[in-house]
This record gives structure tokens, sequence and C-alpha cells, in this order.
């Protein structure tokens, strides 16, 4: 699988952005996917990840609320909208996919996903 993330840029906190992760290959649709973001100085960390057949989603608790993954798997697209943002959201956002994961089963720990977009960066001023 590669995937190949798109859509950030700078925006004024209050504002709103939204993500895209188009994937290839065959296994999209069989796929666990995820966001994760990483800023300066910081590990990265789970965002938010939407399962296989997008019927059920997770979150980290300061993006609930602002922040929805959603996919097409007819597109093999992934995307992760994002209102009111904030400066703490600033990172490279990365997509990731788990090819191993069970139908609902969504995982946090970057380990586990075996592949990944090679991040586009997000800036929010304030």
């Amino acid at each position: 699988v590669q995937l190949q993330a798109s859509g950030g840029g700078l925006v004024q906190a209050g504002g709103s952005l939204r993500l895209s992760c188009a994937a290839s290959g065959r296994t999209f649709s069989s796929s666990c996917m995820a966001w994760f973001r990483q800023a300066p100085g910081k590990e990265r960390e789970f965002v938010a990840a939407i399962s296989r057949g997008g019927g059920r989603t997770l979150y980290i608790d300061s993006v609930k609320g602002r922040f929805t993954i959603s996919r097409d798997n007819a597109k093999n697209t992934v995307y992760l909208q994002m209102n009111s943002l904030t400066p703490e959201d600033t990172a490279v956002y990365y997509c990731a996919a788990d090819t191993r994961a069970g139908p609902s089963v969504i995982r946090t720990t970057t380990t586990l996903y075996e592949y990944w977009g090679q991040g586009t960066l997000v800036t929010v001023s304030s």
C-alpha cells in the first residue's frame, strides 16, 4: 500500500482544513486507517482512526468534537476534516494503514501500522 497525504497548509486559529490520503493497492478497504501527527520536538501521536468498513472511529480527547475522520473505499481515500483549529494542532500529519487489524479493531500504537504516507504540514497561527 502506498499512501499520499495532502491538504495541509497555513490557517488562522478557528479555521478549518481537510486532509486527504489517497491509497494505492488492493488492501485499502481491508485496512484500518489512521491519522497521526508530530509536532516539533515531540513524539508522533495518534489523532484519529477509522475501522475497515467505516463503522467505528476513535479520536484522541483533544480533537473530539472538532475533527472528523471518514473514508471512501470506492476512492481508496481517507479524510480528516479539522475544524476550530488551534495553534496546538500545528504538526506534520501522517496517514497510516494497519492491514492486520480485525474488522472492528482500531489500534493506536504507531508500530502496529505498516504503511505510512509522507506527511503534510498543518500550521495554525494565533
